[in-house]
Order: C-alpha cells, then structure tokens, then sequence
C-alpha cells in the first residue's frame, strides 16, 4: 500500500514585464503571497533601478532586466542575471522561459516581448495593449501557429473573455466596452483648451500609469480596446461598441442573439483581472472588499458624445483602414501624449494631430514585426513635424 503523499503541481513560473509601474506592482503583491503557486523568474523595468533591485531581492528571480539601466546593482543575489537594454528583455525571457509572460509594459516598447512569447507557445497575460493594436494580424497568427494562450488583463477585455466562456461566436451579436468617460465627461466644451496635464492625470476612479491615464480622458484607450477586442475576440468592428459607465463596476458586457446580456461586476480593482489571468484557468481565493450591491442599486450607462470623445473614431478607422494603421495610432499617440505632458501641446492637439498623421499615410500591408517598426518609426516623426511647423518643409522646399 503506497502512503505517499500526493506531489503538487509545479508552480508556475512568471515573468513580469513593466514590474515597477502599476500593473507590475500589483502582480508581485498577488505573487508574494502565492509562493506555492507561482514562482518569479523574470522581472524587467524601464529606468527604476532602485525598486528593480529591491524586487529582486524580494522576489528573487534568475534574471532581472533594466532598459536604461547601467552595471548590476550590488543588491542583487548571485544567482540573478542582469541584463540591460531593449534586448536585454528577451534575454532574461530566453533565459528563464517562463510558463506566462505578464507583459505591463507601456506603449510600442513592449510588442518584442508580446511576439517573443506567442511564437514559443507561451501563455501571454497581457495588459501591453498596444502589441495588439500595432500588430494584431502578426500577433495573432503567431498564437494559432504556436497554440499560445492571450488571456487579456485589462479590466474591460478580462470581462468580455469570463462572459464568453462556453458561448459560441455565432451566438454574439455585440460587445459593449464600458468606459468611465474620465475627468472631463461632465466639463465644458468650449473650456478644452485650457485642460492642464494635472487635470487630465485625475482619473475619477481607477489609478493607472500617466499615458493610460490621459488616454481615458481623451478616451484614446476606448479606441485602442476598440481594435484590442476585433483581434482578441475575432469580432466584426460593427459588433464591437462603447458606452459610459462613470461608476466602473460593469467591465464590460456580452449581448447574445436572443437578447440575453451577460455581464461581469466587481469593485474597480486591478489585482482582479491579473489574478484571473495568472490563475486561468482556475479561480483563486483573493481577499477582497465584499460587493455590496444595495450601494450599487443605480448604475448609470450613458451614450457616448462624439464631440466629446473623438477619439473613438479613430480605433474604427484603424480597422476600416487595415494594414500598418495601428502602429501608426499608436505611436503618433505615444508622442503627442508626451507632448501635452511635458506642455508643449494642449490637450485637444493629442487627438487633432493623432487623426492628421493617420490621414496622412496610406496604409501598408503587415508581412512581419519589420513593417510595424518602420510604420512607428515614421508615424513618430510625422507627429513631431505636425506640433513643429518650423520642420515642415514649405513648397519651394518640396518642389526641390
């Protein structure tokens, strides 16, 4: 008779990509208290070198990367590699080949990763949406060629994917992304041009990375889930629609041929979707504040205001366009986003200038990862010329 005890399954190993900004931080949070479940082997970071170092020193994992980094950190233990750079990222993944890549990082600089582990059959936890926006088609023909999993940790798409399970595609009519209108939903019109970046910083209920944030406001994120959910969930771009929810407690819904709606709830917390994603397909206990659904009894959806939002249009006119246009959204966003940051623009600019530069360029067709980076290369460079007349070259100019 054997009297063994049963062995427990391996614990998952995960990389975390972006582990010092929002996204990041909660999902070391989720795993320090799971060691039995998840184990850390890969952490990567932009520029804070302090709190990567003392991550690794928490979490303690193989190999450890900082983008603009320098020489390793004293801090770190023996048995962690260090690697620096852009590069440096697929390095520490093609050194520990991590079970999920949690990829949080922000804007275009986090597509290598996002194709990296779809092409190994890796499970990819994303909340980097741009990877899908600036190269849906590649991406996606990756995870059926390879089998890997995308299991969407943004809020609105982790609800439509819990909604979908076990429903078939032919039995959806339309998806609504809910959206909780920002900062300015109930501001003046006309008083746009006096946004400041403080302003467009104040998120009514989420906290979240500066670009993310400022896109809610102008609603730039609502465009990029408009094309983040054609991919992900193969859906026709008619079948995909927004509407303003300013309290954030339905993520998002699913409406079914038959008129059932299906839709998923929760207080707006982030550590929610991570850990759905990084347990799926399980569910793990998480300690939570209990919904309380008499202080939820009036939950307002509203019809989204083009004026207010133009925005909106352009995640439609991306998929209308095909080709290399997401990249050229994305990027042309990544700029002047920064740009009205850092003041050198207004706040009603980023989206003005975004729509010119994708008017601006035909679209071309996407065969590989080497189109998407000459299309952002190139539509970062028209976002700069059109907040810089001096750059632009006047007819005499072209003529020549």
């Amino acid at each position: 008779m054997d009297n063994a005890a049963p062995s427990l399954p391996r614990a998952k190993r995960v990389a975390v990509l972006g582990s010092t900004g929002s996204v990041g931080t909660s999902t070391l949070s989720l795993l320090a208290g799971r060691r039995d479940r998840f184990e850390v082997v890969a952490l990567a970071a932009g520029r804070n070198e302090r709190e990567l170092a003392e991550q690794c020193v928490r979490h303690g994992p193989r190999a450890a990367c900082l983008v603009e980094g320098g020489p390793r950190p004293e801090a770190l233990a023996p048995g962690t590699a260090w690697c620096t750079g852009p590069e440096g990222i697929l390095e520490a993944l093609e050194a520990t080949r991590p079970d999920v890549v949690l990829n949080a990082i922000t804007g275009a600089a986090g597509l290598p990763a996002s194709e990296w582990a779809l092409s190994r059959g890796t499970t990819l936890a994303l909340a980097n949406k741009e990877s899908l926006v600036m190269a849906g088609p590649h991406l996606m023909r990756l995870a059926r060629e390879s089998g890997a999993t995308i299991l969407p940790v943004d809020s609105e798409h982790c609800a439509i994917h819990q909604c979908l399970a076990g429903v078939r595609r032919q039995d959806v009519r339309k998806i609504w992304l809910t959206g909780s209108g920002g900062p300015f939903r109930t501001r003046a019109l006309d008083t746009f041009a006096t946004i400041t970046p403080e302003e467009a910083l104040r998120h009514p209920t989420w906290s979240m990375g500066k670009r993310i944030t400022v896109g809610s406001a102008t609603m730039m994120n609502k465009a990029f889930e408009i094309v983040e959910a054609h991919w992900l969930f193969d859906l026709r771009p008619e079948q995909i629609d927004v509407v303003i929810h300013p309290q954030s407690i339905v993520h998002s819904m699913v409406e079914l041929v038959d008129g059932s709606m299906l839709a998923q709830l929760g207080l707006p917390d982030m550590r929610v979707p991570i850990l759905y994603c990084l347990a799926w397909p399980e569910r793990l206990p998480f300690e939570f504040v209990p919904f309380d659904l008499t202080r939820w009894r009036n939950l307002e959806f509203l019809p989204v205001e083009p004026a207010r939002y133009p925005a909106l249009a352009l995640g439609r006119a991306v998929l209308d366009r095909g080709g290399d246009s997401g990249a050229v959204l994305n990027a042309a966003d990544e700029v002047l986003t920064t740009m009205f940051l850092e003041r050198e623009i207004g706040f009603a600019e980023i989206v003005r200038g975004v729509r010119s530069v994708l008017e601006g360029r035909p679209p071309r067709e996407v065969r590989g990862i080497a189109d998407v980076t000459t299309a952002d290369a190139e539509a970062r460079i028209s976002a700069r010329e059109h907040c810089d007349l001096d750059t632009r070259p006047t007819g005499s100019e072209k003529a020549r």
